[in-house]
């Protein structure tokens, strides 16, 4: 595998990047801690601020990440150093966000948009993938990039595509006026950066979802962007649709991180609007690798569009929420046989980056062989009212 330096895993202009995320401290405190990014310098806010929940929540936030007193903990670098090595050190990475809920998108490519409709054809059979994946294109025949969802021309191509007995459920969101969005894990699961991924051990055919993942508060309100994995279960995903819970929500297959970037003048809406999301893929038993990419430019939906169907007056999130934004890349790249595709091998080492939010590393695992998913929204605001920190829980 290549060797990766800590500085190319954090955002390429980091004296200038605003990052916030999570660390488990331990000895005395022995704990989750809230922390800030300034200069490449960590900081640790949690007496001022319990969760990056409540960070989010207060109008000055922005102000506070940047300025706000706290431990110095080193430096950033030194975190992804000890991350990458597996080092088990007093102060470690985790996932950037806590008791927010994540969603996810699906279908935001049109790539992705074939892809899913091979699976549901496959029935979750990888064997079958090559052959529909040539007779679909053929079949559908028209650029689906250049279509806007829910439009009249949209419409039109599923009256379309009905006729010629092409329609699909993936079909439906994909160029339809709703977008799919689903429950992708459950608050304070997500792994972070350097932590084991897992797959459920039925999945035969699986691979990882390279996403940008907007971190959003109870008033809709987008605060800044991280990267995150969105491990998918194609075979079992493929057999139905009504098993979409078991394909995406197992233990570890969210990963997020390294930290959230917030939204300055430096960082905008629209640098994530035209990120281009890279995929590289490591295999540590057969020398596979696999690189591939993201132009955000190619999502057929706008970023702050999948936000409004997410969250308003038809449903509210109090804690706020992380918002994956969906991927154009399902490697397809043969690695076992010809025609068989892609799938994961245990050990895999999984990057995803672009350059304004650093790199997101993973490797691969069974879902029941990783570290149990055990410190919960209890676990947090026990360890927070043990440390005193229970008071700052909530404040504006």
């Amino acid at each position: 595998m290549k060797e990766a330096s800590a500085q190319s895993l954090l955002p390429s202009d980091l004296s200038d990047a605003l990052l916030v995320g999570r660390v488990w401290r331990g000895g005395a405190i022995d704990g989750p801690c809230v922390v800030a990014v300034r200069a490449g310098e960590v900081y640790d806010i949690t007496t001022h601020v319990a969760t990056v929940s409540d960070l989010f929540e207060r109008e000055d936030a922005v102000a506070l990440a940047r300025s706000a007193p706290g431990d110095h903990l080193g430096s950033a670098q030194q975190l992804i150093d000890a991350a990458l090595a597996g080092r088990n050190e007093d102060v470690r990475l985790l996932a950037p966000c806590d008791v927010q809920a994540i969603k996810a998108c699906g279908v935001t490519f049109a790539v992705s948009l074939l892809e899913r409709v091979i699976e549901e054809q496959a029935g979750g059979d990888a064997a079958r993938a090559d052959k529909l994946r040539s007779e679909l294109l053929a079949t559908i025949g028209a650029d689906l990039s250049s279509i806007r969802p829910g439009s009249p021309d949209a419409e039109k191509l599923k009256q379309e595509f009905i006729s010629r007995g092409a329609w699909s459920q993936y079909m439906e969101v994909g160029i339809g006026p709703y977008a799919e969005v689903f429950s992708k894990s459950q608050p304070m699961a997500a792994v972070g950066f350097g932590a084991d991924v897992g797959l459920h051990p039925d999945s035969k055919w699986n691979n990882p979802e390279p996403e940008i993942v907007l971190a959003v508060n109870s008033r809709g309100t987008v605060v800044g962007a991280t990267l995150g994995n969105d491990v998918n279960l194609r075979d079992i995903e493929g057999r139905s649709a009504l098993l979409l819970g078991k394909a995406k929500d197992n233990n570890g297959s969210c990963a997020i991180g390294p930290f959230i970037r917030l939204f300055d003048k430096n960082f905008t809406l629209d640098t994530v609007r035209n990120a281009e999301v890279h995929l590289t893929i490591e295999g540590a038993d057969d020398g596979f690798v696999l690189d591939g990419a993201s132009m955000m430019k190619q999502i057929s939906r706008d970023p702050l569009d999948l936000v409004g169907q997410t969250c308003g007056k038809h449903h509210q999130y109090p804690d706020g929420f992380m918002l994956f934004l969906g991927t154009m890349f399902s490697p397809i790249k043969d690695r076992d046989s010809a025609g068989s595709g892609f799938t994961h091998h245990l050990g895999d080492r999984v990057t995803i980056a672009t350059p304004a939010l650093g790199a997101l590393i993973n490797h691969v695992q069974r879902s029941d062989q990783i570290a149990p998913w055990t410190f919960g929204v209890r676990a947090l605001y026990g360890n927070l009212a043990r440390r005193g920190l229970a008071s700052t829980i909530g404040e504006k």
